[in-house]
């Protein structure tokens, strides 16, 4: 309103910028990638793993020593920009990142010892600089190029007024169309264990944040008790955190080729370490579970997200141990299977 008043009181004003410019989602910049980096550098190994096609590092951010791996890899669509500020309250208060002395809280002093993490703030880089939604340099979804695959193809026969489709092969990852993901995958091989993971992304759509399963053919008892016990904690530890909506959890069709996109394919290839893998969305606009009208879903609520990761970690950390320690999970960490259909309940 203000903005009017002065623009009615001048209307002859001039804008100091011929251009302008609109988001959905408050941008995390490349400078501001970078800062974040050049900080995680002062405190512990930040690794490049390799290159985009436009020639920026793919950075990851190495901390802990401890027997179980973590990977958390960021924005692989570059677009949804709450994913890097997750990544940036992970960060902080995993490396002390908000103070003079890095200092850190008693639970990630514990959590350190539990967990070697591995974490890449940015799977994208070239397409945010770009300004794209979901792709890279080279038009590719990153989500989409953890596996090969195949598509089809629609032939046209304008002669005969016929169509045909005919199915082509889709070899992925690979170094002219996705390098991103393939040096990510190239440090994962090298590492040898994943025994949990997170894809931290955003979605259009829901207004929640959530939790989704791996779709794989070895989704197990196990496997399902631990994630459950996971979002549970995770919402203890932050009420921004809800298990009632999200995607459906669906049972792996070996008629649908799903392990191109990372998080079934953490599931399937770390399969020998029972890898807990994860997909993480948050919205774009409010929370509608734990709603805040004025200000909505924001880059400083997507940083305590983050932030408070450590927590469900920690308390998943005693079932991890244990190939049988998930029978004994108390109630309140049962799995809860999530409803698509939000707005048929008028939320």
């Amino acid at each position: 309103q203000q903005q009017q008043q002065q623009q009615q009181q001048q209307p002859g004003q001039q804008l100091s910028s011929s251009s302008v410019y609109f988001s959905y989602f408050p941008p995390f910049t490349y400078a501001q990638h970078l800062t974040l980096i050049e900080q995680c550098a002062q405190c512990t190994r930040v690794e490049p793993l390799g290159q985009s096609l436009d020639g920026r590092d793919i950075e990851c951010v190495i901390v802990g020593s401890g027997p179980k791996v973590v990977w958390i890899i960021h924005r692989q669509h570059p677009g949804e920009h709450m994913a890097e500020y997750y990544a940036q309250g992970l960060l902080t208060r995993l490396l002390g990142l908000d103070n003079d002395n890095h200092s850190v809280d008693g639970l990630v002093h514990r959590i350190l010892e539990m967990y070697t993490f591995y974490i890449v703030p940015s799977m994208n880089p070239d397409g945010g600089v770009r300004g794209y939604l979901r792709t890279n340099a080279a038009g590719a979804n990153l989500n989409r190029e953890w596996a090969d695959n195949s598509y089809v193809v629609r032939d046209d026969d304008t002669a005969e007024n016929t169509s045909g489709t005919r199915t082509v092969p889709y070899e992925a990852p690979t170094l002219h169309r996705s390098p991103e993901v393939a040096c990510v995958l190239a440090k994962m091989d090298q590492v040898g264990d994943c025994h949990v993971f997170l894809d931290v992304h955003g979605d259009e759509g829901l207004p929640f944040n959530f939790l989704a399963i791996s779709v794989v053919p070895n989704w197990q008892p196990h496997r399902q008790a631990l994630h459950g016990a996971f979002a549970a904690a995770y919402c203890r530890a932050n009420p921004d955190m809800q298990t009632q909506y999200g995607y459906p959890a669906v049972l792996y069709n070996p008629n649908r080729n799903t392990l191109n996109k990372a998080t079934n394919q953490m599931g399937y290839r770390f399969a020998h370490s029972n890898c807990l893998a994860m997909t993480l969305e948050m919205p774009f606009k409010d929370c509608q579970s734990n709603p805040d009208p004025e200000r909505g879903w924001n880059p400083a609520r997507s940083r305590e997200l983050g932030a408070s990761v450590l927590d469900a970690l920690h308390y998943l950390y005693p079932y991890l141990q244990d190939d049988e320690a998930f029978k004994s999970l108390p109630p309140q960490d049962a799995f809860v299977t999530p409803n698509f259909r939000y707005k048929s309940e008028g939320t």
